[in-house]
């Protein structure tokens, strides 16, 4: 509704008025156990379907993993299975090598969003919510080891719109905790703010999860994806080059971070940012590596210093800097000693986009970014690495999402003004892509490998192109049963 809603009248988000009373009060979330109360590093995207690095999390110093079957998973059903399974082994201190549950880092679990369904299972006729999917059978077979080493159940929530959703999350965490005979308030959920409609009722998401909530945290690449969902039919909204211009230090996502931390911070609730996708190269350059930490480090400390309780990294061996980034900058557990309350931001802070344009190179990236992702869903592979970064479909989606724009309001390239982004345009371009990548060894020695990344770029060119938004790319690829089709194939 909110979506026709924006569509049709060209309205904006704005803060709730029927939910005043919820900002103005004083209230605070309940307090998380201590397994919960230092977040600085959590590892983003480990999808336990990969049981190597799901393990070599496990056996990391990190704070917590986030055990994913959201952006960095594929769901086909094999990766389902395996991957509660690894879960259920890792709680159950079944596999060798690996520490008790409660030494390891704590599991915040993260189902799939509402947007996902389980084609493979049905309740009276109809495919189960993914996320409900996932949610129950965790809870169902390794809550009570959980509580019981002091460690869990603590989730993370993807891709909520607003505070309806968290409530709907939460009256299920009180159903589920009575038909468990577990105590109330147990199981604890971090909230992912990747959607602009919920930068705006960021209370209310806490207010509802009152008495189960873990925090907030930064979604960044989600987030700027939801402004081309709710308003990409807007040439004012015409998001700039991702890789060049998009950064924490801009103006609306300076105010996003910053309303987060002010909004948990002021409710007793730890605020966390997002996740570097950066890698450290492979080989012994030691110069290579050290400009990638120092890369990570300086964008990284902007967040401490700016009063994040912690973040997310992929590349285990970031942990370690980021680890002593913190003892050095930020020695507490954590900083909800600050409060920010000093700067005070409006509604228009958070929907200002910065002047900036569309580069050839950028849009080229976005089309082999897209390309690949669907490519590495056609392997059953939930990420991929791509030119020294972690791609999962949260940065696929803004690279199909900035694709759609630029063929939706036919954008002139900021580097060569003659070329109109069209839709032959960028077919050309997804043609040059697959040359591109065609050389490489990976494609020379497979035809069948050719073929899928054929298709990829098909699928890719068909999404791009509709002349409506795809909602989610994730639930095109399932819903459409490309994913399913492919795998039985």
């Amino acid at each position: 509704m909110r979506k026709i809603e924006l569509d049709q009248f060209n309205g904006l988000p704005d803060f709730l008025d029927n939910t005043q009373y919820i900002r103005h009060k004083d209230w605070s979330v309940s307090p998380v156990p201590p397994r919960l109360q230092c977040r600085h590093v959590d590892l983003g995207d480990v999808s336990p379907s990969n049981a190597e690095h799901f393990i070599a999390s496990l056996q990391s110093p990190a704070e917590g993993i986030q055990a994913d079957f959201d952006d960095g998973h594929c769901p086909v059903w094999g990766n389902q299975l395996k991957g509660m399974y690894n879960v259920w082994r890792a709680v159950h201190n079944k596999i060798p090598g690996v520490p008790p549950i409660d030494k390891c880092p704590v599991l915040m679990l993260r189902p799939r969003a509402w947007n996902m369904i389980e084609n493979n299972v049905m309740v009276d006729g109809r495919s189960v919510p993914g996320a409900l999917f996932d949610f129950g059978l965790l809870m169902y077979h390794n809550a009570k080891l959980l509580i019981k080493y002091q460690s869990g159940p603590f989730f993370y929530l993807p891709k909520l719109e607003g505070h309806l959703e968290a409530r709907l999350w939460n009256e299920i965490f009180v159903w589920t905790e009575k038909r468990l005979d577990i105590t109330p308030g147990t199981i604890k959920a971090c909230v992912l703010i990747e959607n602009v409609l919920a930068s705006f009722e960021m209370d209310e998401i806490l207010y509802e999860l009152k008495e189960h909530s873990a925090g907030l945290n930064c979604g960044i690449w989600d987030y700027l994806a939801s402004f081309v969902n709710k308003f990409g039919h807007r040439e004012e909204f015409m998001l700039p080059d991702r890789n060049s211009f998009v950064s924490m230090d801009l103006h609306f996502l300076k105010c996003y971070m910053v309303l987060l931390i002010q909004t948990c911070h002021r409710r007793n609730a730890l605020a966390t940012g997002g996740m570097s996708a950066l890698l450290l190269p492979s080989g012994d350059n030691k110069c290579d590596k050290q400009l990638v930490i120092k890369k990570v480090c300086e964008v990284k400390l902007k967040e401490i210093q700016a009063g994040v309780d912690g973040f997310l990294v992929y590349d285990l061996r970031l942990v370690k800097p980021l680890e002593a980034l913190f003892e050095q900058f930020a020695p507490t557990a954590n900083q909800l000693h600050v409060k920010r309350s000093e700067i005070k931001i409006m509604a228009h802070d958070l929907l200002v986009i910065p002047p900036g344009n569309i580069t050839l190179n950028g849009l080229k990236h976005n089309i082999v970014v897209g390309v690949l992702f669907i490519e590495a869903w056609l392997k059953g592979k939930g990420h991929f690495f791509y030119k020294g970064s972690v791609e999962d479909s949260a940065t696929a989606e803004i690279s199909r999402s900035q694709v759609w724009q630029c063929i939706r309001h036919q954008v002139h390239l900021e580097d060569f003004p003659e070329v109109i982004v069209t839709k032959k345009t960028v077919h050309d371009l997804i043609e040059e892509s697959i040359q591109m990548l065609s050389v490489s060894d990976e494609y020379l020695s497979s035809d069948e490998n050719k073929r899928r990344l054929k298709t990829a770029a098909k699928i890719f060119e068909e999404i791009v192109t509709k002349h409506d938004f795809p909602e989610f790319i994730t639930s095109y690829l399932y819903d459409e049963h490309i994913i399913r089709v492919y795998h039985n194939m």
